[in-house]
């Protein structure tokens, strides 16, 4: 009697973790059916005012246009994005907590530090590329620099050793100069900045000689000559600065390197949820008015699925380990 009561006991066991399973999938299924029904917070990783930010707002809005609910920008700058990824990766996977991502916190950041505080493959998921933008090598416009081979008088003026400055510690802007270093073999010190912004500022009065960083904030100063831009690190010269030579025009193919954006959110995200934002997203980027406003930061618009966005950012993993391998960067 005992045994059989044991085994009707498994039975209604199971039959409840299968209810309970059934009732949980079908719920999961009504809530994506229904996404999204209050406001989405869209994570900046870095400062108010970068060129980062102007296009997180632009793909805000319309993105809250396109999903019919209401935006929020939520800032989370420092440690190279770390902050803001870690915040990310750690929410609900529901699709109402997603990050404006690129190369810095993804593929770059986590790796310069001792012990990496998230995995931007494993902890996220990688839901939609918008585009790519080159990195701008740039100088005060009283320093004398006009191109990279410039550079080696430049260090000899400085005493032997050249300024420059980046968003922070660990940034793109500071590993392309360790691989602009390494490629020119020159004496150069880094200086971190807290953000574009406070390295503009000091890059136009002259307080740095040299300031790297993605092109997007910069194009405006580049055309008022404020700041004067001497590579950019693409293949092919930038539109919207076509005075401005690639790295590859003046003999570095090796310092050629885009940074990318895209929009991630974290792990388990429900598959209706990240294609329904893909799908938008999509959308947003093929617009005439998005494409031409891109155009005017820099970004060159790129169309990828899921899938593939994820395989992207493996892959810049890869290509960015050995600069950063170079460069030391890990305390």
């Amino acid at each position: 009697m005992k045994a059989v009561r044991t085994i009707y006991s498994s039975i209604m066991a199971v039959c409840v973790i299968a209810v309970s399973g059934a009732f949980c999938t079908n719920a999961a299924s009504a809530q994506s059916a229904t996404y999204p029904n209050h406001p989405i917070t869209l994570v900046l990783p870095f400062a108010a005012g970068s060129g980062t930010d102007t296009t997180t707002r632009l793909i805000s809005k319309e993105l809250g246009v396109a999903l019919n609910t209401p935006m929020v920008i939520d800032n989370k700058a420092g440690a190279n994005g770390s902050i803001a990824a870690s915040y990310v990766a750690r929410s609900a996977p529901d699709g109402y907590t997603l990050m404006l991502s690129n190369s810095t916190p993804l593929s770059i950041g986590p790796f310069t530090l001792a012990k990496p505080p998230y995995d931007p493959v494993k902890q996220f998921t990688h839901i939609a590329m918008l585009g790519v933008a080159p990195v701008a090598i740039m100088a005060n416009p009283q320093a004398g620099i006009g191109s990279l081979a410039d550079l080696p008088k430049a260090v000899a003026a400085a005493n032997g050793n050249l300024s420059f400055g980046s968003g922070g510690p660990g940034s793109i802007g500071q590993i392309v100069g360790e691989m602009l270093k390494a490629d020119l073999k020159l004496n150069m010190t880094h200086v971190p900045y807290r953000g574009g912004a406070p390295m503009t500022t000091d890059l136009v009065a002259g307080v740095v000689p040299l300031g790297i960083d993605v092109i997007t904030a910069y194009v405006p100063m580049m055309r008022s000559g404020q700041i004067k831009g001497i590579a950019v690190t693409s293949r092919k010269r930038s539109p919207l600065a076509p005075d401005v030579p690639t790295v590859v025009e003046q003999g570095r193919p090796d310092l050629v390197s885009d940074n990318y954006f895209g929009v991630s959110g974290p792990a388990g995200l429900p598959k209706e949820v990240s294609d329904r934002l893909a799908q938008a997203l999509a959308e947003i980027i093929a617009q005439p008015a998005v494409v031409k406003r891109f155009e005017e930061l820099g970004i060159t618009t790129l169309k990828m699925s899921p899938a593939e966005f994820g395989g992207f950012v493996e892959k810049q993993i890869r290509d960015w380990a050995p600069a950063i391998k170079a460069a030391d960067l890990k305390p």
